[in-house]
């Protein structure tokens, strides 16, 4: 790299250092809503509720007070607990959310708000009713539970439709079909005796292992509350720390803005919960950063997406279904943490060097260091912002529930925004963060109730043994094969399930024969499942995240949903590695030495694999390179010792030819944007 070039590239680090994160390079607005309304259906919300206000924000208020209370003194019956969760949580849907797009400017409409009110009387109806519905488990329902059973499936997955979008109802109500009419299916592994529409309307709807089963349970006393830390994180600052610390530690390396995006979104992936959310927020901000820095659009699109994608893996709070696999594993959400950690730590290391190798390819360097906050006195002046953090791991640590840890680090981070002028809160302030609080988990609400029909199914048919038993026939006893299969599952059903409800569906249904068909751990089969449903935000054709990052970057999206997949390339492979070398998700059973050289086969092997799809190792790989380099990344992942030293042998061999062979010749110039 001549002076001059490097000259060039600081002053286009300059450029991208006075970027305003509300516009692209060219000077266009960024609209985030718009964005987040094109292809997050979560945030497809009314902008003009009207006269209906107050009731709205009076109901989210009364739900967010009623979770902080039970947190607090403790949750009520699981009946009556789910019933106030989901009862409130559809009214205010089918208030906020229109019944199409496109109508959110419109006000409300006499039937949503009829709609609304019944909706939370069939939630209602089982506190008010509750001895009457205990004692009809025996004798019997009378027409009028028939018939608020009907009708409460039926809004809940109308609201669902609205809320979170059509796929995840196509399934439930597939789910529903099946348990009506199983007794016609021709095989014999699927069929079963079929039940009356009364039995299966009235069993969803007041068994507690359906609708307000687990999920429910889970999502009412954990995962609403950390919804709202993190709505109180973002509205004390906390976003801009991140993304200052991310620049101040990564921004003077080799493609410095892409790490640090990298970094950044992985930070508030942690508190945010939502890829697309995440990869909107962020990306106004680092994507135009990262276009001004050369990278091109697609790959600055992939990157944000990617690492938002992401932030659902990394503890300490993780995605929403980590809680719930609280329950469906029987541990403790501690030792949930730290089989997490590592297995994030190798995700996120595994995009720096696509990252890394990228920027190499390209030719982008850092930013000079004087440009960059310095991360002594960012710590010093800020570093108070990472208390709420610590205050959930350290409640977790010391033995507390997650639900104390989570009202603990809603009190810190509180404490934390009172710190500072610009992120004190006033009365009216707390008042909008609650209802905030209480809109964010809306549609996490809506789906762990509607996969709680799958799971109600999955319990009445027996359909999760059938399931097992066809995966196992199908793998031909193979464990590979089993896992492919399962990877695929969940990846299909992750483009159109959030999250939540992917990993209740393939919890039930995949992860059982993973552990019974096959022996893998348990806590090793639920990560692998929960994984491969975070990923296919980002896995082509329907990789929502990465659309939204192109929507942002105005590159292709598909494009860049290729571009995200070679990225994350190591969130395909971390999951194979932890069920085959269990000691990455136990660390704290094995010695610290096994410990050590399994993370640093596992990062070698992850150094093969991305510099292969990146094509960039040392020098620009031949094709041959990239064949010997995606090979003996595969080969590391085996915990063979014979077959890791081929593996570590085959890479430095490459490394030896390309650091022999001279200096390839990169074009320089600015990628066009």
């Amino acid at each position: 790299m001549s002076r001059k070039e490097n000259n060039e590239n600081n002053q286009n680090n300059e450029q991208l250092n006075n970027t305003s994160p509300d516009t692209h390079d060219n000077g266009e607005k960024v609209s985030e809503k718009e964005l987040l309304r094109k292809y997050d259906r979560e945030s497809n919300t009314r902008s003009n509720i009207g006269k209906w206000a107050w009731v709205v924000t009076f109901l989210a208020i009364y739900l967010t007070l009623f979770h902080l209370y039970t947190g607090y003194y403790g949750t009520l019956q699981s009946q009556i607990q789910g019933a106030v969760h989901v009862g409130t949580a559809l009214g205010l849907i089918y208030l906020l959310y229109p019944a199409k797009k496109g109508l959110h400017d419109r006000g409300i409409p006499w039937y949503d708000v009829i709609l609304a009110f019944t909706a939370i009387f069939v939630g209602y109806y089982k506190i008010i009713f509750f001895d009457e519905i205990l004692n009809a488990r025996i004798h019997g329902y009378e027409t009028l539970d028939v018939l608020v059973a009907i009708l409460g499936v039926v809004l809940l997955l109308e609201a669902t439709r609205r809320a979170v979008g059509i796929p995840i109802v196509i399934v439930a109500g597939a789910v529903i079909l099946y348990a009506l009419y199983g007794n016609f299916i021709p095989t014999q592994m699927m069929s079963h005796s079929g039940f009356s529409f009364e039995r299966v309307m009235t069993d969803l709807w007041y068994r507690e292992n359906a609708i307000f089963g687990i999920p429910v349970q889970v999502s009412s006393r954990f995962i609403f509350l950390f919804l709202l830390f993190g709505v109180i994180l973002v509205h004390s600052g906390i976003g801009k720390f991140f993304n200052d610390l991310a620049f101040a530690l990564t921004g003077r390396f080799t493609g410095g803005t892409a790490k640090a995006a990298v970094s950044a979104s992985a930070m508030q992936g942690m508190v945010s919960g939502s890829s697309i959310a995440n990869t909107v927020s962020s990306g106004s901000f680092t994507i135009p950063m990262m276009k001004r820095a050369r990278f091109r659009p697609e790959f600055a699109a992939a990157a944000e997406a990617s690492a938002s994608t992401g932030g659902q893996l990394m503890p300490p709070i993780m995605g929403a279904a980590a809680f719930i696999m609280i329950e469906y594993t029987n541990t403790d959400y501690a030792t949930i943490m730290l089989a997490a950690l590592i297995p994030a730590m190798l995700y996120f290391a595994g995009i720096f060097m696509g990252a890394h190798y990228e920027a190499k390819k390209q030719g982008i360097f850092g930013a000079p260091k004087e440009m960059l906050p310095n991360t002594w006195q960012l710590l010093k002046t800020k570093g108070y912002m990472l208390l709420p953090l610590i205050a959930i791991v350290s409640t977790l640590f010391m033995g507390f529930t997650p639900q104390r840890a989570a009202l603990m680090g809603i009190l810190v981070a509180f404490g934390v925004s009172l710190i500072s002028k610009e992120t004190r809160m006033s009365v009216r302030k707390i008042f909008f963060v609650l209802e905030q609080g209480a809109r964010v988990a809306l549609p996490v609400i809506a789906a762990v109730a509607t996969a709680g029909i799958i799971a109600g199914v999955v319990g009445m048919t027996g359909l999760g043994g059938k399931v097992a038993a066809g995966i196992i026939a199908l793998s031909n006893d193979i464990q590979l094969l089993a896992l492919i299969f399962t990877m695929i599952a969940c990846i299909i059903l992750g483009m159109g399930l959030p999250t939540t409800a992917n990993y209740v569906v393939t919890a039930t249904i995949a992860a059982p024969a993973l552990i019974n068909g096959f022996g893998v751990e348990v806590l090793a089969a639920h990560l692998f499942v929960f994984y491969f449903g975070i990923v296919a935000d980002i896995t082509p054709p329907v990789c929502l995240a990465a659309y939204a990052g192109s929507g942002i970057a105005k590159s292709n999206p598909f494009k860049s949903g290729l571009t995200a997949v070679k990225l994350a390339i190591a969130a395909f492979i971390i999951p194979y590695i932890f069920v085959y070398n269990p000691i990455l998700v136990q660390a704290g059973d094995h010695s610290i030495i096994m410990l050590i050289l399994a993370v640093v086969t596992a990062l070698l092997g992850m150094m093969g694999v991305s510099s292969s799809v990146m094509g960039y190792f040392q020098r620009k790989c031949y094709v041959w390179e990239r064949f010997v380099l995606i090979a003996a990344g595969l080969m590391l992942i085996t915990p063979n010792i014979y077959i890791d030293l081929a593996g570590i042998l085959m890479i430095a061999l490459v490394w030896y030819l390309q650091t022999r062979r001279p200096d390839d010749k990169q074009n320089y110039e600015p990628v066009s944007a």
